[in-house]
């Protein structure tokens, strides 16, 4: 009996373009449409386990024709302990029982399904994957601070790793919406402020999840990225979650889109998000200039574009721009969207709209090749298992617990230092205060579970400040009740009962020789507003609660003061600002955040984080971004237009001197380069890193331009005394912006240069560009 060959799909040897062809002349028009959506436990209206075991009986009901993707299997809804090696059902699965439950869920599709098309897996993971024992990094923005391409470099391998060996093979990360409202909640999930930092790190985070640039294959220990979320989902109305964003193609061309056109052009993802909003009366989910015309037109964007969790079916209940399930779900598909995310409640509706003629295969055929070109590339037919064991080594490794700290260390931003009062003088304080709502807490931040360890500030320094030094503590303030990122509702704590709490920290810190001051906000007070009963957009910026008449109180006693900043996004802390003779912008640190605080306040390292977004003097100021127009900052009645602290500012415990500013050439010809140098010297008496920034305004165009735009940075270390000279290359790329005619141009002219520590403290050369 002659044996008969496995179909061409099955043929690792063959190329990806032809295994998928061959797959997709083999399935039915259900399998292809089952493709385009995902389960995702937790929200199902059907579940997959039954009583905590996995059902194949209920698979056979949610999936009767195979399925593209199941959502955040590390949540393990359903999935008990039992089997799976122990661990706390609250705090989801641990990373053998995740390994193995996919692995589980991974053999019915393989095994049982007719064509045997592996399921994917995707999971969050916007600083460490969102799951339990997982390593948690410092926020995204807080990781914008460091400027440091190769530490994100090998955070996001790392995170990569933890996330592939415990069963996931897709992202939904990076964010790489510009943070320009400090209003809206998910501001601590961005970068920074401006397109060329943001794009600069961002392409380094797409490398390191994929495993190179523009990768085909991925490799066993990578992951597909996401790019999110993909518009001006940045920049909402009032900065309300979710809200219109009201921006023009120029802006939307020259601001918000460059991050992402970086990742696709540089970085090569093979993942995207659309946002929520919409842009110019067009839910960005429905807007197929955005994701077809721009995204794959123009960009050559070549992987899948995922909806956000609703994101189809706001297109029927939010915008109102479809009139069912049906046409909210062919909207999506024709604009660009491949996947229905979380669950398939509006995609199966795909199948019925061609076979009513209503909507051609063909985009079916197309959507199904991509997201099968993703199995097929990640080796899921191939090895569609991994190994617990691996997983439980790897996730949470004391070698991943370093790079946090590293990645904590250098994402304080030393904003003040009078007197140089910090780092601390051995011996000099025989009575340290810690004082603050957020002293003994380790603040992780939106999007993070619960790693294996983690320490707080007062945990650190207790440890660390000597047998000589006695430490007194008090909350001071305390901001809300116990809640979390996740909790409803979060109930604030009254001014009476706070004023106990104060009386007690100034009693506390009279005989104290120095306060150790940490405050700011919580990820209960600022996060994502994801539904009207889950708000985290707010309006105001200042320290929140009691925490300035603390602070008030505090300063009577006239004690050395130096404070610490936790927060989500930049706040206004102006009393605290006032009083304090060094401040410092610690955003959320992660699970280090302890010991790396304490690392900065003894001198075991030197600051070098530098601010990834200004911070604006109230929320009066808004907006405070520094590549503002030339008529935007006239000035304000009876107040400072300047902000609290600009883009890019931070101090070292050492000092750095710029000299002899060059440029290679005072006239160019258009379509040349220029080189830029600078030496730059270490003045201080310690090592210290220092992140040289590049600025650039078109001094007379035909459209407007920014007063400076960041156009390159360095970040370089420096030894006492020693100098580097620093050098930059501008491209006509780089100098290039869109005209009136809407067309990308580089016009002849003269152009100022400036480099220096922040975009406030530069110095300046100039060049001409001749026709």
């Amino acid at each position: 009996m002659a044996q008969t060959s496995p179909p061409a799909y099955k043929n690792a040897k063959l190329p990806t373009a032809a295994r998928v062809a061959d797959l997709l002349k083999r399935m039915t028009l259900e399998e292809k449409v089952a493709q385009l959506y995902c389960h995702w436990e937790s929200s199902a209206q059907r579940k997959i386990f039954v009583r905590g075991k996995l059902s194949e009986t209920q698979l056979a009901l949610v999936a009767p024709h195979g399925l593209g993707q199941v959502g955040r299997p590390s949540e393990g809804s359903g999935v008990p302990s039992e089997g799976f090696g122990g661990g706390n059902l609250s705090k989801g699965l641990d990373a053998y029982q995740t390994a193995a439950v996919t692995n589980q869920i991974q053999k019915y599709f393989v095994e049982k399904t007719r064509l045997g098309v592996p399921v994917l897996f995707h999971e969050e993971s916007l600083h460490g994957n969102q799951a339990k024992d997982a390593t948690v990094f410092p926020s995204h923005l807080a990781l914008g601070s460091t400027w440091n391409e190769t530490l994100l470099t090998d955070i996001y391998t790392s995170v990569a790793a933890e996330v592939r060996l415990r069963g996931g093979h897709h992202v939904l990360a990076p964010v790489v919406d510009l943070a320009r409202d400090p209003r809206w909640g998910r501001t601590e999930e961005c970068l920074g402020e401006d397109p060329y930092h943001v794009g600069r790190l961002a392409v380094a985070e797409i490398k390191a999840y994929q495993g190179g640039a523009k990768v085909e294959r991925i490799g066993a220990r990578h992951v597909v990225a996401t790019l999110k979320h993909f518009g001006v989902h940045g920049a909402p109305e009032g900065g309300i979650n979710v809200a219109p964003s009201f921006v023009d193609e120029r802006t939307l061309r020259e601001v918000y889109l460059p991050p992402f056109e970086a990742c696709v052009r540089q970085g090569g993802s093979l993942g995207l998000m659309p946002a929520y909003n919409e842009l110019s009366g067009i839910p960005a989910h429905a807007n197929r200039w955005l994701l077809t015309s721009v995204l794959r037109g123009e960009w050559g964007f070549k992987g899948v574009v995922v909806s956000d969790y609703s994101g189809v079916s706001d297109l029927y209940k939010l915008h109102h721009v479809a009139a069912d399930t049906a046409e909210a779900a062919a909207q999506a598909l024709r604009a660009g969207v491949d996947i229905e995310a979380p669950n398939g409640n509006f995609y199966p509706s795909l199948v019925k709209l061609v076979k009513a003629g209503k909507l051609p295969v063909a985009l079916i055929d197309q959507a199904a090749a991509r997201v099968l070109t993703l199995k097929f590339n990640l080796g899921l037919f191939e090895q569609p298992y991994i190994d617990p064991e691996e997983a439980r080594r790897v996730v949470g490794s004391a070698e991943h617990r370093t790079i946090a700290r590293r990645a904590a260390q250098e994402a304080m931003v030393l904003l003040k230092n009078e007197g140089n009062l910090l780092p601390l003088a051995p011996g000099k304080y025989r009575r340290v205060a810690i004082i603050g709502p957020n002293a003994d807490r380790c603040i992780l931040g939106g999007y993070a579970d619960q790693p294996k360890q983690v320490n707080t500030p007062l945990q650190a320094l207790r440890q660390r400040l000597g047998p000589g030094t006695e430490i007194v503590y008090a909350e001071g303030v305390r901001l809300t009740d116990e809640g979390n990122w996740f909790s409803d509702p979060v109930k604030p704590t009254s001014s009476a009962d706070n004023a106990p709490l104060i009386r007690e920290a100034v009693e506390k810190c009279r005989t104290a020789d120095l306060i150790l001051y940490f405050g700011g906000s919580s990820e209960a007070i600022y996060r994502e507003a994801w539904s009207k009963t889950h708000m985290g957009d707010r309006p105001d910026i200042d320290l929140f609660g009691d925490q300035n008449a603390l602070l008030l109180e505090l300063a009577k006693l006239n004690k050395p003061l130096a404070g610490f900043v936790f927060s989500g996004p930049p706040l206004a802390c102006n009393a605290l600002n006032d009083h304090a003779q060094a401040l410092v912008q610690c955003w959320y640190l992660g699970q280090e955040t302890g010991d790396a605080v304490a690392d900065l306040v003894l001198g075991t390292i030197n600051p070098s984080g530098k601010l990834p977004i200004t911070i604006p003097r109230s929320v009066g100021h808004i907006p405070a971004y520094y590549s503002y127009k030339p008529s935007a900052r006239r000035g304000l009645s009876l107040a400072d237009v300047l902000p609290l602290y600009p883009f890019g500012h931070g101090l070292s415990y050492t000092t750095f001197g710029y000299q002899n500013l060059r440029i290679s050439a005072p006239k160019i010809s258009r379509g040349q380069s220029v080189t830029v140098q600078v030496d730059v010297a270490n003045t201080g008496k310690v090592a210290g890193a220092e992140v040289v920034q590049l600025y650039v305004r078109d001094l007379v165009s035909s459209v407007t331009r920014p007063v400076k735009e960041l156009k390159d940075f360095a970040k370089i270390t420096l030894k006492p005394g020693e100098t580097r000279t620093v050098r930059f290359t501008l491209t006509p790329d780089k100098l290039s912006f869109w005209n009136q005619e809407m067309k990308r141009v580089v016009e002849p002219g003269e152009f100022e240069v400036m480099v220096g520590t922040s975009s406030a403290q530069t110095q300046a050369v100039r060049f001409e560009m001749m026709e």
